[in-house]
């Protein structure tokens, strides 16, 4: 007994496969204006980093400054409390030759006093 089959359904998906890969894979022409938009979105791409780089190297300068900022401002807050601090102990010894003259007038009086009470 011989029994006839018809052609099964895959093979046609199969040449329907094939053909649409030669479509995709046949080469066509550019569409126009690529290369130009590729191009403005280089130059676009560029300017970007360039403009970050720009920025990065403000940051980076702005925090110099503010670094040289703060250490001046601790270093004069130093120097002014050295200051304050240096005119602090040539008022304490002035005040202590103070005393020690009054010191001294009174123990002179004292003296003559004694002397003369004598």
């Amino acid at each position: 007994m011989y029994v006839e089959f018809e052609p099964l359904e895959p093979k046609d998906e199969m040449d329907d496969f094939e053909r649409d890969l030669r479509q995709a894979m046949q080469r066509k022409p550019a569409p126009a204006g690529l290369k130009r938009k590729v191009m403005e979105r280089r130059t676009k791409e560029r300017a970007i980093r360039r403009h970050e780089r720009v920025v990065w190297w403000e940051r980076l300068a702005a925090s110099i400054v503010l670094l040289g900022v703060v250490s001046g401002a601790f270093t004069w807050r130093t120097i002014e409390q050295r200051r304050k601090g240096e005119e602090a102990k040539q008022q304490v010894f002035t005040a202590l030759r103070i005393t020690s003259r009054a010191l001294q007038q009174m123990n002179q009086q004292l003296t003559q006093h004694d002397r003369n009470g004598e």
